[in-house]
C-alpha cells in the first residue's frame, strides 16, 4: 500500500527524503495537478505507481512571496494565483500573464511555481517569464542548500538537476530596473486550457534617451527546455527604443532553438511561430516605452 508523508517544516521533509531508498523514489506532491493526472493515464494501460507521496503542501518554507533590496523570494509551494494576485512591479508583468494562463481556474488554485520548473516540460509557461527575470533557484537537501541560475536547472523534457534527496525550496529573483516593462505571450490550438506550440517572455527597459539599457528574451516549446536568446539580447541592447527596431529580428536570430515535429505543430511552423511573438512582444513593449517617455 502505498504510504502518504506530510512533514510539517523543511528539515522534515530534506530527512524523510534522505531516509527513503533511491529506487523507487518517493513521489513530490506539491499542487498534485500533474501527479495524479499522470498516474490516472498510466493505470489505463495496467501500469500503476506504487510510489510512496512525499506531501510538501505543509511545510512553511516553501510559502510565500517576500520582497528585501536584493530582489523578490517566491516560495516553490505557492500558486499560480496568488502570483496573478500579488502586487508585483511592471516588471513582472509576464509572470503574472503567464499565471494565467496555466490550465483553468482550478488548476492555477492549485498548481505551485516550483511544480511547474520541476515538471521540466519544454512548453511549461512559467518558466520563460522567470528566466527573462533572471531568476535563480534554491535548493535544499541534508546536505545543505544550494543557489544557482534556472537555466540549469532543467536538462530536457522532464529532467533536471534535482538530485534524489534535493527538494526546490524558492524561486530568487534579482532587483529589476524600475523602468523595466514585460510582456508573455504564447500560441496554442485555442486561447485557454492548452499546451503552448510556441511561447515567449521579454522583458525591456530604456534609459533617458530611450536607449535600451537591459533586454531578456526566452522562448518556450521550441527546444528541450525553454531558453534565452542571448545573441539577440546583446545585439539589441544599446539601440534606439521604437516599435520598427522589432521587426529586424530575423530567423537568425532564433537559430539556437531546436524546434521539434510533434501533434501539435511542426518544427518549421514552431520557429515561424516564435519568430512571430518574439517581434509582437517587443513592439509592444517597445511602444508602452516611448509612450511612458512621451
Amino acid at each position: 500500500m502505498t504510504r502518504y508523508l506530510r512533514p510539517h517544516s523543511l528539515d522534515e521533509a530534506v530527512g524523510l527524503l534522505a531516509a527513503e531508498p533511491v529506487s523507487p523514489p518517493l513521489t513530490l506532491l506539491a499542487g498534485a495537478t500533474d501527479i495524479y493526472p499522470v498516474r490516472t493515464a498510466r493505470a489505463a494501460w495496467l501500469q500503476p505507481i506504487d510510489r510512496d507521496v512525499l506531501d510538501l503542501g505543509a511545510v512553511p518554507e516553501l510559502a510565500g512571496i517576500s520582497h528585501d533590496p536584493g530582489g523578490t523570494r517566491i516560495g516553490a509551494g505557492v500558486t499560480w494565483s496568488a502570483i496573478a494576485s500579488a502586487a508585483l512591479p511592471s516588471a513582472f508583468d509576464a509572470l503574472k500573464q503567464a499565471s494565467r494562463q496555466i490550465g483553468g481556474m482550478q488548476i492555477q488554485n492549485r498548481a505551485t511555481v516550483g511544480g511547474n520548473l520541476c515538471n521540466a516540460s519544454p512548453a511549461a509557461d512559467g518558466v520563460p517569464p522567470l528566466l527573462a527575470l533572471d531568476a535563480q533557484v534554491e535548493l535544499a537537501s541534508l546536505r545543505g542548500r544550494r543557489r544557482f541560475p534556472l537555466a540549469e536547472l532543467v536538462l530536457g523534457n522532464r529532467r533536471t538537476v534535482l538530485a534524489a534527496d534535493e527538494i526546490l525550496v524558492a524561486i530568487h529573483i534579482p532587483a529589476q530596473p524600475a523602468q523595466a516593462r514585460s510582456a508573455f505571450l504564447k500560441l496554442g490550438a485555442r486561447n485557454y486550457l492548452v499546451i503552448s506550440i510556441a511561447s515567449v517572455a521579454a522583458l525591456v527597459a530604456t534609459d533617458a534617451e530611450r536607449r535600451i539599457t537591459a533586454l531578456r528574451i526566452a522562448v518556450g516549446a521550441c527546444s528541450a527546455a525553454p531558453q534565452r536568446l542571448a545573441a539577440l539580447e546583446a545585439r539589441l541592447t544599446g539601440e534606439l527604443a521604437g516599435p520598427a527596431l522589432a521587426e529586424s529580428v530575423s530567423p537568425a536570430d532564433l537559430a539556437p532553438l531546436a524546434p521539434i515535429d510533434d501533434v501539435r505543430a511542426s518544427a518549421a511552423y514552431r520557429r515561424e511561430a516564435a519568430l512571430i511573438l518574439v517581434r509582437r512582444a517587443l513592439a509592444g513593449l517597445l511602444s508602452s516605452t516611448l509612450e511612458v517617455a512621451a
